[in-house]
């Protein structure tokens, strides 16, 4: 674990020897559009640096790519992530290719600065 980062006192993040980056809870509307296919509504779950846990509407394969967009009040967060782990209804994607901007967005998000 980076020794330059520590878990804010005032949100819930957490993190796991198994995980690279903090999560914090996130509660957020979003949509997903794979390559192919037809667009995928959900609410977020929670998000780190690395990615976004969700419930989603409708089904996603393992392995699949898909473009997200995070509506937030001032602009929408638009990147490209890919599904990581799913179940049911949950799915577990991997952000891929985050500018340093969505980056510092999510770590605010996140609540780590």
């Amino acid at each position: 674990m980076p020794s330059t980062i520590e878990r804010p006192s005032s949100r819930k993040s957490t993190w796991s020897p198994h995980r690279v980056h903090y999560r914090a809870p996130f509660s957020m509307p979003l949509e997903l559009r794979p390559l192919y296919g037809n667009p995928v509504h959900g609410m977020s779950l929670d998000i780190s640096e690395g990615g976004v846990g969700a419930l989603v509407q409708g089904s996603l394969r393992l392995g699949e790519v898909v473009q997200i967009d995070l509506p937030t009040e001032t602009h929408t967060l638009t990147t490209m992530a890919i599904v990581k782990h799913t179940s049911n209804a949950r799915v577990g994607l991997q952000f891929l290719r985050l500018t340093d901007a969505q980056r510092q967005q999510i770590t605010q998000w996140v609540g780590i600065v």
